[in-house]
């Protein structure tokens, strides 16, 4: 087993790593940037090491100053974490060369997996069921134009080296094809360096749904059950669940199963998720894979009794896996909400700063994954996640309850953040009776927003937005006394608390 691991990492998941090792008895080595000094997981940790500036390109995606920190503290291993340099497979190259274990799959599994094009064509290869397209990019807007004719529109425009909606256009028709495709070429060349896009038919209304899988490096694989990922604004996960309300036992064991077969076909070791989208007839299609640790681990965790990090560790230091698939038991209902510095009264213009005061939820059946505390300086130079808040429960119903009662007890004043979502989500009618679709949060957005309900083109819904978000920003300086930026609540669409309620909240402010 390791002595001690480097985390490359900062935030929430730095912290939970940092436990993870704790509990092992392994030594923690964390690295900071300028901004992140008096960061959680700096406090935390037994080493700590400044790598440079703010800016994560000058920092925490400097392969070279951070496998100089490993040499300096004697690191025999480092956890990516996500994010940053965890599906970098020249980061995961270069940490085999100096001689430090990377807790993650090898570079090979890496390179297969990270270029969706690549992927499409392993998992044709290897039988896997995925949304029917081109298996390479689109090498003129003539070839997509004869391929959406074969297969129909609308069609998906996707670039094959990333994700999180960078690159994607939706195409309803072929008038609409070649500027699309030029589109989603330049904006995945600007956030990926690389312009290839492919085409698929685009599914309308898909669940997105994922399948967590543990290989060992002794041939063993296994999965873990399913997340429903499909509440997401603009290809962005917002709140995860698993399982998930509409997959019975039958599909639960068809989907683990292409999903090992997927793992296999990249000849893939440690934790990885396979992702699907599923249509109306719960028919399951391979979208991709997620070569790390995902955000939303902790309710797989849950649901399994599983500590997917102390895990992860093990199978790296070469340990086969403690339990065959037949030992796999899923057990209650876990949904995950993620904690933003973000207004969403204000088209989630992000918001940076001091947090004057916490009041952090716990009792039956919640769990916090954070990486904040009271008076520390929130940077605006980072993904703006401060925390995941998970309730547990035997049954879903109960599990929405006990995360609408930790959400009330949730408070954070000094930054916006988007608990008040959150409360909207867990009390729709529609969430409760586990009507999801990807386009579940838009249309929950739009009630009651005239510019959503509007007329208007995609293209024209977002420029309103982007002039509604620089708007909410400079109000936000241009009046920083204003009530509804110092507190992290305001803006709920709940009732008038009560005078108690108010004494005591003041009381906690002053």
């Amino acid at each position: 087993m390791f002595k001690k691991i480097l985390i490359a990492n900062r935030g929430e998941i730095a912290v939970r790593i940092l436990r993870a090792c704790r509990e092992m008895g392994i030594a923690t080595v964390v690295v900071y940037s300028d901004v992140d000094r008096a960061a959680l997981h700096v406090r935390k940790a037994d080493e700590a090491y400044p790598i440079g500036p703010a800016p994560a390109a000058e920092s925490y995606l400097r392969m070279d100053k951070i496998l100089d920190v490993a040499k300096r503290s004697g690191a025999d291993a480092i956890h990516p974490g996500y994010g940053f340099l965890s599906e970098n497979a020249g980061f995961a190259q270069a940490c085999a060369d100096a001689g430090v274990k990377f807790i993650g799959p090898s570079p090979h599994s890496m390179n297969l997996m990270g270029s969706k094009t690549s992927a499409r064509r392993q998992m044709e290869k290897a039988g896997v069921p995925f949304v029917p397209g081109t298996s390479r990019g689109l090498a003129s807007a003539e070839e997509g134009e004869q391929v959406a004719e074969r297969i129909g529109y609308p069609v998906m425009l996707k670039a094959a080296a990333g994700g999180g909606g960078k690159g994607m256009r939706l195409v309803h028709g072929p008038r609409e094809l070649r500027s699309a495709l030029e589109s989603a070429r330049s904006e995945a060349q600007r956030s990926f360096g690389d312009s290839e896009v492919y085409l698929e038919k685009a599914i309308l209304n898909p669940r997105h749904i994922e399948m967590q899988v543990l290989a060992d490096e002794h041939g063993n694989t296994v999965w873990l059950g399913e997340r429903e990922c499909s509440i997401q604004r603009r290809h962005q996960k917002v709140l995860e669940e698993a399982p998930s309300p509409i997959v019975d036992p039958d599909m639960r064991r068809r989907m683990g199963k292409v999903a090992v077969r997927v793992a296999q076909a990249a000849e893939y070791t440690n934790a990885g998720t396979i992702e699907f989208l599923v249509d109306q007839q719960k028919d399951f299609y391979f979208l991709e894979m997620n070569t790390r640790l995902q955000v939303e681990h902790p309710v797989t965790e849950l649901t399994t009794g599983l500590d997917l990090v102390h895990l992860q560790i093990g199978i790296a230091a070469g340990e086969k896996l403690p339990f065959a698939q037949s030992d796999v038991a899923l057990r209650g209902h876990a949904i995950e909400c993620r904690i933003y510095a973000e207004d969403p009264d204000n088209n989630y213009f992000p918001s940076p700063g001091k947090i004057t005061v916490l009041l952090q939820p716990s009792g039956p059946g919640i769990r916090r994954d954070s990486g904040m505390y009271e008076g520390w300086n929130v940077p605006m130079d980072y993904d703006p996640l401060l925390a995941k808040l998970i309730g547990y429960a035997t049954d879903r119903q109960q599990a929405i309850m006990r995360l609408e009662r930790a959400l009330h007890e949730y408070f954070v004043a000094g930054i916006k953040t988007n608990i008040p979502l959150f409360q909207r989500i867990l009390e729709d009618a529609d969430f409760r009776a586990g009507k999801l679709d990807t386009g579940y949060l838009d249309r929950l957005l739009a009630k009651g927003n005239p510019v959503a309900v509007s007329n208007a083109s995609p293209s024209e819904i977002e420029e309103l937005e982007k002039i509604a978000a620089i708007a909410a920003g400079m109000f936000a300086v241009l009046d920083p006394a204003s009530p509804a930026s110092k507190t992290g609540n305001a803006g709920r669409p709940a009732a008038v608390p009560s005078n108690w309620k108010q004494k005591g909240r003041a009381e906690g402010l002053r």
